[in-house]
Order: C-alpha cells, then structure tokens, then sequence
C-alpha cells in the first residue's frame, strides 16, 4: 500500500469524524481522516458541553463501546451536573460543561497517538466513484486518495452559508472556509440533497457582568462522568450562571425582526424546533413573558462567556441592545458576535441502519450531514459508521443496534425509518423502553458488544467484570438476609422487599443491620436500588422486548418488490419501497404504514418464503 492507499478515508474530523477515524483505526484499518483546518479537530463549534437529557444516555453508550467523546469530556470537563434527579431514574442525564480549547486539544492528542490512523490537512472536493461503487476521494488541490471505504462527516460544512443580519459569506463555521465542491458530487452520485439551518449565540466577557444580578448555579456536591473504568478525577472547576430576557428584550427583537436573517428572508433552510433562536422564540410564543439563559464559562484560561438561550443572526448592533437587556448584562462586553449558518444534508432515508448509503457501496454518511444537531448525535453516528465500514472490509455481518438495545439504535432506526424534515435531536421521549435505556447501566448494555470488536481494552474489561461481580454479590444478599427487627419494623423482612418501599434507599439499610463492604461503590448501590424498586416495571418491558424482538426476527428480502404486493395500500407501498426496511418490525414503524399493511405484508412473506422453498427442491431434484 502506498502513501495515497487506505482501506477507511473519513472527510471532518468533528464529533462524528473522530469517533468513526478511531473506531475503524482501532479494528486495525489503515485509516485516513481529514480535516480542513488541523487545529479546529474535536471543535466543539456551539456550546462546550456535553450530556444532558438523551444526549448524556448516548455519550455512555458510546462510551462503553469504545469511543472517545466520554472520555474526553471527562478529562476537560469544569462543571458537572446530573440533570432531572428529581424526576424517575430513565430520565436522568448527566452534563458536563467543557473548557473548549483543551477538549480540542486532547482529542487531537489522541488521534494523533492512535496507531493505524493518518491526519491529513485537505478540503475533500470530490469523491471517486465507479459503478456505483467508491474508490477515493480527491482534494480541492487535486491530489487523489484511495480506500474501499469512505466515511463523510462533514458537520455544517456542505456548502455552508453564514448569516449575521443582511451579511452572508460562505463558511463552515466562524473563520472557517466551507466544503465546496463535495455537494456537487454526493448529488452527481444520485443522492437527495436539502438544506438546514442552526445558530449560535453571542459570547461575553465574563468580566464585565454585574453577578449581584445573576443567580449562580455551582455543580454538583459528587460529580458524575461519562466514561466507564477510567477513573478520571472530576472537578468542579466553574459555576454557571442564570438570568432572563425580559420585556423590553422582547421588545427590541419585535421592532427589529425584519433584520434578523431568518425572518428577513435570507434564509432558506429550517431551523430546529427543539433549540430555535432567541427570534423565533417571541416570534412562536409572544405570550411568553421572560425566557431563561444560561452564562456558561468557556473554559479555565479564558474569560469568554457562552450565552446559552439566545441564539440569534440579528445584526450586531442589535445583538448588543438585546444583551444589555438582560439583568447582570447590562454592561457585558461582546467578544464574538452570534450567527445563523445555513448548510447541505442528505435526507436519512438516503443510508442503510448500517450508515452505509443505499445507492452507492462502500460509502458511509454520519453526523450532520444526516439532518441530525448535536455533537452526541454526530458521535453515535460516527462509531457506528467506522463501525461497520471495518466489519464490511472483513466481510463480517453489519453491527446493528435496535431501538431495544440503545439511544444510539433509536437515534439511527428514527433516521432510517422516518427521515426528518428539521434538525434531528435526540430526546428520552423518543425511546420505548427507556426504563431500561438508562444511562447508568450503559456498560452492561454496551461494553460486552464494544469487548467483542475489539474497541474496549482487557484492562477496562477486566474492571467492568469486577463491578458484575459486586453488584451480583450484593443483589443476592438483599434477596436471601433478613434485616433485624426494630420499632419501625417489628416483623423482619428480606433486605429487598424493605428496599422496594418507595421511603427507604439503600443508605437507610444501616438501620436495619445491613453493613455495607468496603467494595460497593455508590454507582453500584444506586443501580441495585434502582433495579430492585423498579424489578415489576422493568420485568414488564422486558416482556414487551421480546415482543419487539420477535417482529425485528422477521426478515424482509433484499430483492423485494414492495410495488408489485397488491394487498398493501398505494401510499404503503410507495413508502417501503423508498425506505426499504430490513424486517417487519421497521417496515410498521414506518409512517404511513398501518397494521393493515403489515399484516399483508407478512402473509406475503409466508407465502414467498414458501415458493422459495419449492423452488430450491425442484432444482436440487
């Protein structure tokens, strides 16, 4: 192989490029990434955080695969907070707020440190493909790169559009250039091409807040991570802060709004509804009196602010009426101005649940350019593009998560199956079986599966075998000892039927003659306590996982004319035959699918199944 030939080329190196550049490494791929600007890999582009509701779910899972986004976050991480903790425990989601500059730095670190993985400084303009298959890609410069896999992950850079009122310039995001060129090709290859929007806010100077207005929110008493084993020390290091907009805020964007970018009429693409600018929130709730924001630190060694909660492409000017407004801002200075950028993706329904694309072999999409927002998002994508790129290089069967098993399996069925028509974010309403879905037990969902294809070290292993043990040890203790009888519990019962009363936690065990060893760490009492209090819920999804599972079991033939079954509806068939569903489990996901038409379906499956059959007997007659 010689300097220009890889097996794996991955274009970005954000969230969803370093995490598919490692994994596909790590499997023992020679693998190429690139990257526009060296100093901008692991950039995170918007607010320096990660976690939070569903997003902190799919953080642990990648990390128990065997991905790098948890770790890292845990190594830069200044502030930490488990959100929802006064809500049940399927809803509980930790956060971190990072020092911006040093996760960029770390995350270069280890992918320059990763063995079988070459970073390249090139804008990708092209990619080589021949008869519907991929070779390589070619670089603005016009220098060629060769690979049986190629992975894109180019975030908001497809033809990126930056707005800040009536001034637009093409960018992929502040003081970088755009990806040119890339666009033109992915539709040459037959691909559907839209556009989407998303923005930041403006940033301040921390110094010049007034904090007798502000309400502080320190982190938590005992922080909690994301990365399973590595026993990362974690610090609270910063406190953010909190104010509101207030009327004469919502006055000044009313009497400016034809200045914004987006209702000035610049911009053509949608926005999400789940993170909407500061305009489109007096445009879409004008009764709302006052919305919170949040001033979050950017890092140790900066004094740069993030204002969290009002994401605008007003212009500057405006920019700074609106901060001024707000209380303990009345005086802040502006160190970078907010912007709306406007971008290329390719519609979902485009890729396989493998990441591959369905029109083009051995060519991978992952991140943003799936019409999904956030780094945790473009992270899940990433792994499991790189992924499965290695395992079809080996001729292995794809790596597949259900809606079952992960977020990321939700994240990636919802994608496939229903496409979107905003910015997909990922949310815990969105998963079934959430209750199971925890973020605490992410681990034992993921990491036997990360073991197995090699992204998860002995060491790691080793420990996570060591927690089962405990934790197995322990339960089996509560289930079989009795506690001792006291005033409140006259009659002594089992230490797990005492632990199921919704009054009594695990640290009240010491009452009732429990004596906790010196092994059980808090993480390992808390999942025993949550499994033993929640043991009815969680035996009842179980019994609905199995039901999901026996649909997801059917399989549906590749080869399949959906048009050609005239028991399903027209509409039903139009959509299968575009989505294409891999089993009779997605295919009833889809919208526009109904019980009707699935049923047709399966009896449809039966009896071709069946004529296979015959047929494979006559010809071995």
């Amino acid at each position: 192989m010689n300097a220009s030939q890889f097996d794996v080329l991955v274009i970005g190196a954000g969230h969803a490029g370093v995490e598919a550049a490692l994994a596909s490494a790590r499997m023992g791929a020679k693998t190429a990434v690139f990257v526009i600007k060296m100093e901008s890999i692991g950039r995170m582009s918007c607010n320096p955080s990660v976690g939070g509701p569903a997003k902190g779910h799919l953080a642990r899972e990648i990390d128990a695969l065997g991905g790098e986004i948890g770790f890292v976050s845990d190594l830069t991480g200044i502030h930490y907070r488990m959100l929802n903790k006064k809500k049940g425990p399927a809803v509980w989601a930790p956060r971190a707020q990072n020092d911006r500059q040093l996760y960029s730095l770390i995350m270069r670190e280890h992918l320059e440190l990763q063995s079988n993985l070459h970073i390249i400084e090139a804008n990708i303009s092209d990619i080589i493909i021949e008869d519907n298959t991929v070779k390589g890609v070619v670089t603005s410069l016009g220098k060629s790169y060769f690979g049986q896999k190629v992975i894109v992950a180019s975030g908001t850079f497809l033809n990126g559009l930056i707005h800040v009122g009536a001034v637009s310039f093409p960018g992929g995001r502040s003081g970088e250039p755009a990806a040119t060129g890339l666009s033109e090709s992915l539709i040459k290859a037959g691909l559907k091409l839209n556009r989407f929007k998303t923005g930041t806010p403006p940033r301040v100077d921390l110094r010049t807040l007034n904090y007798n207005l502000l309400e502080t929110q320190p982190g938590d008493e005992n922080p909690s991570g994301f990365s399973f084993y590595r026993y990362v020390t974690l610090k609270n290091l910063v406190s953010c802060l909190i104010s509101n907009t207030t009327p004469e805020t919502h006055r000044i964007i009313q009497n400016n709004i034809k200045l914004s970018s987006l209702y000035g009429g610049y911009i053509k693409g949608i926005g999400p509804r789940y993170c909407p600018s500061i305009e489109d929130k007096i445009v879409k709730f004008p009764d709302k009196e006052t919305h919170h924001i949040f001033i979050e630190p950017e890092g140790t060694k900066t004094h740069e602010g993030y204002v969290n909660g009002i994401s605008t492409s007003l212009p500057p000017i405006i920019q700074e009426a609106i901060v001024h407004s707000i209380p303990g801002l009345e005086n802040a200075e502006i160190m970078r101005y907010g912007y709306a950028i406007e971008y290329d993706y390719v519609e979902p329904e485009e890729i396989l649940p493998t990441m591959e694309t369905k029109k083009i072999k051995g060519l991978y999409l992952a991140g943003q350019i799936n019409g999904t927002s956030g780094y945790e998002e473009a992270a899940a994508q990433g792994i499991m593009a790189g992924i499965n790129a290695v395992l079809c290089l080996d001729n292995k069967d794809p790596f597949i998560l259900t809606r079952s098993e992960a977020y990321i399996g939700v994240l990636i069925d919802d994608l496939v199956t229903k496409g979107t028509n905003e910015p997909y974010r990922m949310f815990t309403s969105r998963a079934e079986y959430r209750l199971w879905l925890r973020q605490d037990n992410a681990d034992e969902r993921m990491m036997p599966l990360g073991y197995k294809l090699g992204l998860v070290s002995d060491v790691r292993w080793q420990k996570f075998q060591a927690m089962l043990a405990i934790k197995e040890r322990e339960k089996q203790r509560f289930k079989l000892e009795n506690c001792k009888a006291t005033k409140d519990m006259p009659e002594p019962v089992k230490f797990a039927a005492l632990l199921k009363r919704p009054e009594i936690t695990i640290d009240d065990l010491s009452r009732f003659g429990y004596e906790k060893p010196a092994d059980l760490t808090t993480d390992i009492a808390t999942r025993i306590e949550l499994e033993i209090k929640y043991e009815g819920y969680l035996k009842r999804q179980v019994e609905e996982l199995e039901r999901f599972a026996s649909a997801e079991k059917i399989k549906i033939p590749d080869e399949l004319d959906f048009m050609q079954i005239n028991t399903i509806a027209w509409e039903a068939r139009e959509k299968l035959a575009r989505i294409k569903p891999h089993s009779i489990g997605q295919a009833m996901r889809i919208p526009g699918v109904n019980y009707t038409d699935a049923a047709a379906l399966m009896i449809w499956l039966r009896k071709y199944s069946s004529n296979k059959k015959e047929t494979q007997i006559e010809d071995k007659e």
